[in-house]
């Protein structure tokens, strides 16, 4: 088995283009004919994801279409907890290649959508394309040649059958680059991926929320508690632009009565890694987070809607019961039927 292996190592070496690298690894390369998945080295080789984080991101690019990849599901498949999965999601996530957000659908669940991009960058977006326009003027004298047979069969409309055969070579030999093929499939992915990102991004865009009344003990409160975060999570460095911007959204967490206590673990509480825009993230959290105002007394005050029925004596054995009206209670009731 050794010699067979080592027979089989060595042809395939000497296949290898050019001279051998003294040290290091060697690459057979041997193409693809079904199942294989193009992953770019930006991922591959990205300086810094974990290997965690890379080789979990090939499997899901090399995943159907509406496969799950929840942390759960993907701790069942591989040996890795669920903590390092997790983490290994945030990394995605943070650079780009997953996009999680949660919609509303008909029925009025809440879901969370998941989308993986195989290249990192905000949804939608365009992107350049490859050197391929350049290469654009080089193909199109390569091109002409390839259509000047094409008027020579294209007279005889009788013989089309017969030139079939004849044909395939060139068919071939237009497959045979592949930029050709692709920039069909690139609209395809390109057009599902913006539509369902675009109402997502349009969703959640609200005004930061403003107070019945800054008085100057809200502001220094609000100002003060903003200045401080930093000291709690030192992600969350905001400018004194920042500050004066999301002071009054803070003044009015405060005007709900709202702690100080509560308003700092609110902001500063599961924080992605990394946080990229400080001040964009705390406003949000502000936003989204705000809790309504607190009830009053009269609003907690539960309704009293007890019936309660008076005491009567009966008539004739003085026996208390509840009733309405005067009257017998029903064991004289009962002996004034039977008599």
């Amino acid at each position: 088995m050794t010699t067979q292996q080592g027979t089989a190592l060595t042809h395939a070496l000497a296949e290898v283009p050019g001279p051998l690298p003294t040290s290091g690894v060697i690459h057979v390369a041997t193409p693809h004919t079904s199942r294989f998945t193009i992953v770019g080295n930006h991922l591959a080789q990205h300086a810094e994801l974990s290997l965690t984080a890379i080789g979990l991101g090939t499997h899901i690019q090399s995943l159907p279409a509406g496969s799950r990849i929840g942390i759960k599901a993907l701790a069942a498949r591989f040996p890795e907890g669920e903590t390092r999965i997790a983490a290994a999601l945030r990394e995605l996530e943070a650079h780009g290649y997953l996009h999680r957000t949660r919609v509303r659908l008909a029925n009025g669940r809440i879901t969370t959508r998941t989308v993986f991009c195989n290249q990192p960058g905000p949804m939608g977006a365009p992107r350049p394309e490859p050197p391929t326009p350049a290469s654009a003027p080089a193909s199109a004298p390569a091109s002409a040649p390839a259509s000047a047979p094409a008027p020579t069969s294209a007279p005889a409309p009788a013989p089309a059958p017969t030139p079939g055969p004849a044909l395939a070579p060139p068919a071939t030999r237009g497959s045979m680059p592949v930029p050709a093929p692709e920039p069909a499939p690139v609209p395809q992915t390109r057009t599902p991926a913006s539509a369902p990102t675009g109402p997502a991004r349009k969703g959640p865009a609200r005004l930061l929320p403003q107070p019945r009344e800054l008085t100057a003990e809200l502001r220094q409160t609000a100002s003060t508690l903003l200045a401080d975060l930093r000291r709690h999570a030192p992600e969350l460095v905001l400018s004194e632009a920042d500050i004066e911007r999301l002071t009054p959204a803070t003044a009015t967490w405060l005007e709900r009565d709202a702690h100080p206590d509560t308003i700092r673990q609110a902001l500063t509480t599961d924080l992605p890694q990394p946080v990229k825009y400080p001040a964009k993230f705390v406003r949000h959290r502000l936003t989204v987070l705000l809790p309504p105002p607190l009830p009053g007394t009269e609003e907690l005050a539960p309704a009293r809607t007890t019936l309660v029925i008076p005491m009567q004596n009966c008539e004739g054995c003085e026996r208390g019961y509840r009733s309405r009206v005067p009257g017998h209670c029903r064991g004289c009731q009962a002996q004034l039927s039977a008599a």
